[in-house]
């Protein structure tokens, strides 16, 4: 397979494609009850996720939009990663789509001075589930989430990481 794959920052722009793709895997695959009025974030990736400090990427074959993730920077360094998902024709190891989104948010986290990475999932996610224990990720409890993570009333399985990060502390 010779196909190359790009991950960019996503804007507003994007925000019709991001649909397209994030709520038919939510509905349909995954019989997660959302809508797009539970989700507003995804009309305004701008002022949701960029202008806070966080960001929202993508994964592109050309010029298709193919997998997106995303973080809010909650504040305190600690980040919470959303709106991950990929085209069900473009997962798997032979892409490595999940993988590169994913290695992009962190390489952000790092540079960003965000050590703490959190995120909340669904039990019927188990393949993302995996893919984030394999990434270093370890299961916490709702408890253990900060108190000012941003949680998503469907989600009632939580993940952390700590990352060194690379933006050097003040003396």
């Amino acid at each position: 397979m010779n196909r190359s794959f790009h991950t960019n920052l996503l804007d507003n722009s994007h925000c019709q494609d991001i649909i397209k793709i994030i709520l038919p895997i939510q509905q349909i695959e995954f019989s997660v009850p959302i809508t797009l009025e539970d989700q507003p974030d995804l009309l305004d990736i701008e002022g949701n996720y960029i202008n806070g400090g966080g960001g929202f990427w993508g994964s592109f074959d050309g010029d298709k939009l193919v997998g997106t993730i995303a973080l809010i920077n909650a504040g305190d360094g600690v980040g919470a990663i959303r709106k991950m998902f990929v085209l069900k024709e473009y997962r798997g190891k032979e892409y490595g789509i999940a993988q590169q989104l994913l290695d992009t948010l962190l390489q952000y986290c790092k540079e960003n001075n965000i050590p703490r990475v959190c995120l909340g999932t669904v039990g019927q996610l188990q393949a993302a589930q995996r893919f984030y224990e394999k990434n270093g990720f370890s299961k916490i409890t709702a408890e253990e989430l900060p108190a000012h993570f941003p949680r998503m009333k469907p989600d009632h399985i939580f993940y952390e990481i700590r990352l060194e990060t690379t933006v050097p502390t003040a003396h």
